[in-house]
């Protein structure tokens, strides 16, 4: 449905390798090293919690969720949500929420039973 999505960041350098690592684990890399969906911008948007925008990643497993959390905090990223399921999205929904180091809201879920 999309093609692509540009994110403008600070420092498009710390912000690869946040990404390169938190994306890993879902089986996500990056296939450009041109200049692409994490960019620097002059005036990047600003990260704001109650616009409702996040970025959500489909994870192949729980474990993949749960990884996706991990590799993010370890590359910078802040705990929005601990790994888990989340009933008020359905039986099998099983998300993490992390912060990445622009102060934009991403998500990783996974929706089958484990």
């Amino acid at each position: 449905m999309l093609d692509h999505i540009s994110i403008g960041v600070r420092d498009s350098g710390a912000s690869k390798r946040f990404y390169d690592a938190a994306l890993e684990p879902l089986g996500y890399s990056c296939l450009s090293q041109s200049p692409g969906w994490v960019n620097e911008a002059g005036r990047p948007v600003p990260a704001d919690a109650d616009s409702g925008l996040h970025f959500c990643f489909a994870a192949p497993t729980r474990a993949g969720v749960d990884a996706f959390h991990a590799a993010a905090l370890l590359a910078g990223g802040k705990n929005n949500g601990r790994p888990g399921p989340r009933a008020a999205y359905g039986d099998n929904y099983y998300a993490a929420f992390v912060i990445d180091p622009d102060g934009y809201r991403l998500e990783a879920y996974c929706n089958k039973a484990e």
